[in-house]
């Protein structure tokens, strides 16, 4: 009897890693998108990228203030759209048109509303260029003032000022 090489031993675990590793990636995708499509996810997400418009300032899904006159008719709205089959944008655009742009909980992507995604980030930036800019001035100062071009006059106060106060200057 021929005693297997270790070559031969490997070949037939090699599928077997790749098919289970295949196997792993298709039972995650498969878990992950099980409640995708379900209509009381696409309800609960839907509800949350709304705004409720009775002044409350509450996410739709979240509004529960006793007696809200919107809320309920809002959600029914929001139940008919997602049985009429329409996509998520289609749906959020139509609530959009209806009650204006304020009902859409976070701005969009497109026209003017980037604005809203760009500036605090824009703000961020000048302010830490603010503040480096600020320090370094400051640095700057001191180390011109310190080594800066003296007159016979400023020597003889700095000269006054370590004899009487005993120090050397660097406080």
């Amino acid at each position: 009897m021929r005693s297997p090489s270790p070559h031969t031993s490997r070949i037939p675990r090699l599928p077997f890693f790749i098919r289970s590793a295949q196997a792993l990636a298709l039972a995650v995708a498969v878990c992950f998108t099980l409640g995708a499509t379900d209509a009381s996810s696409r309800f609960n997400d839907l509800g949350h990228r709304l705004m409720c418009t009775c002044g409350c300032s509450q996410l739709l899904g979240e509004c529960n203030h006793v007696g809200c006159p919107e809320s309920g008719r809002m959600r029914g709205e929001l139940s008919d759209a997602i049985a009429g089959s329409g996509t998520d944008k289609e749906i959020l655009a139509g609530f959009a048109a209806k009650y204006g742009a304020t009902v859409l909980a976070a701005p969009t992507t497109h026209g003017f509303d980037l604005v809203a995604w760009i500036a605090p980030f824009a703000v961020f930036a000048a302010a830490m260029l603010g503040t480096i800019l600020l320090v370094r001035h400051w640095s700057l100062g001191k180390t011109q003032l310190a080594t800066g071009p003296a007159s016979p006059e400023i020597d003889a106060l700095r000269d006054k000022i370590r004899r009487e106060t005993g120090s050397d200057g660097d406080f």
